[in-house]
């Protein structure tokens, strides 16, 4: 009897305990809906597990908002791999499995294969709006590519951090947040991106327009036939929020584009930017820039971009407000870090006490599990000038 009297309470500790336990179950298999960039509902059966990039480069956005996202993709384009290749190769060493994600295309709208994507069973497919049909809700709808995984029943999501930025970052992170079943983990994100943000905004409030100087940004710079530059868009909303007047948005209709080296002597910027990945260029012309890159090493290379495109006679340079910054902080709400950057270069004494790199320390410590290690950011001199 007394050996009952044992037994039955653990047996209804055990039974509550197994309830419990399907209770979490049930409630982590509840459909979710959200709304991405565009706007669109968009509902998942449960919180994602098989999740097609159609941008390999977006794979450390989900890393800001899950702790092991290369359990989640099945397949992605072969950006990562290419563009991003130091990113790529450090990333493999912490997730092996990367090796064997399966590429359903380059990192091209015309690339992209449905039928690979969706020969890999996914239960989410993120694209950009590029990859999707348009930048609005009724172009997207109206998508062949969307129609054809709509018929297939496979839920797309559009995130958008490159064409709008500023409007876009949030709603997106909130989308992709609550597709990964992580919204604490991403609320936590969106908490540190808006403070940073809004301080910005502060320390610019009231900036007349006389007082945002002209800034030339080199996009891909010493990769490529000088001068490419962002138009209107993507880089240029950064400029903007940053307190700058960018010359590329004066000149090109489009979200990037060439600019004539004639133009941009003629325009004598007073804030010059060089762009990069830093893919591959220990042995190439651009900017040595991003992980694992010295900070001498940036300098350098960026000096000889300077020399090689004969823009050493501009007032950004012979002012000693010359600079370099990693290309990928601008598809990603990573720009928080580069806008930082740029207002403290384009007005440092209003940005004073603010600094990008200690926001992009923090954003190691907090929020990735690999760590951004390396020189994303170098002034031409170790002291720029203040203007």
């Amino acid at each position: 009897m007394p050996m009952q009297k044992q037994i039955f309470p653990l047996a209804r500790i055990w039974l509550l305990f197994v309830l419990a336990l399907g209770a979490v179950a049930s409630a982590q298999a509840q459909p979710i809906t959200v709304v991405d960039a565009v706007g669109r509902a968009v509902h998942i059966e449960a919180p994602a597990k098989r999740i097609i990039l159609a941008q390999a480069r977006h794979y450390p956005v989900l890393a800001l908002l899950h702790p092991d996202p290369s359990s989640l993709v099945v397949g992605w384009s072969d950006e990562l791999r290419t563009s991003f290749s130091d990113d790529y190769r450090t990333y493999l060493e912490h997730s092996p499995r990367l090796a064997d994600i399966p590429i359903v295309g380059r990192h091209t709208p015309d690339t992209f294969s449905v039928e690979k994507a969706l020969s890999l069973r996914p239960d989410l497919v993120i694209l950009a709006p590029r990859f999707a049909g348009g930048t609005t809700k009724e172009q997207i709808d109206a998508s062949p590519l969307m129609r054809r995984f709509a018929a297939a029943g496979v839920p797309v999501l559009v995130i958008d951090f490159f064409i709008q930025p500023m409007e876009h970052t949030l709603p997106s992170l909130k989308a992709l947040g609550a597709a990964l079943g992580e919204e604490q983990r991403t609320q936590e994100f969106i908490d540190f991106y808006q403070a940073h943000m809004q301080a910005v905004k502060q320390r610019l409030a009231g900036l007349p327009d006389s007082q945002r100087p002209s800034v030339f940004m080199h996009v891909h710079a010493g990769s490529t036939e000088c001068c490419n530059s962002p138009g209107t868009g993507t880089f240029d909303e950064m400029i903007q929020y940053a307190g700058g007047h960018n010359i590329g948005a004066d000149a090109l209709k489009a979200a990037t584009g060439r600019l004539s080296f004639e133009y941009v002597n003629a325009r004598q910027p007073k804030i010059y930017i060089a762009t990069g990945t830093g893919a591959g260029t220990r042995a190439s012309t651009g900017l040595a820039i991003g992980r694992d890159t010295t900070v001498a090493a940036a300098r350098a290379s960026l000096q000889r971009i300077i020399g090689a495109d004969k823009l050493g006679g501009l007032p950004a340079v012979r002012n000693g407000n010359a600079h370099g910054i990693w290309h990928g902080f601008n598809d990603s709400p990573l720009h928080v870090v580069f806008i930082e950057a740029l207002a403290g270069w384009i007005h440092p004494r209003r940005m004073a006490g603010i600094s990008a790199q200690k926001t992009l320390d923090e954003i190691n410590r907090r929020f990735l599990s690999v760590p951004m290690t390396g020189t994303y950011m170098v002034e031409l001199h170790a002291e720029p000038a203040q203007p």
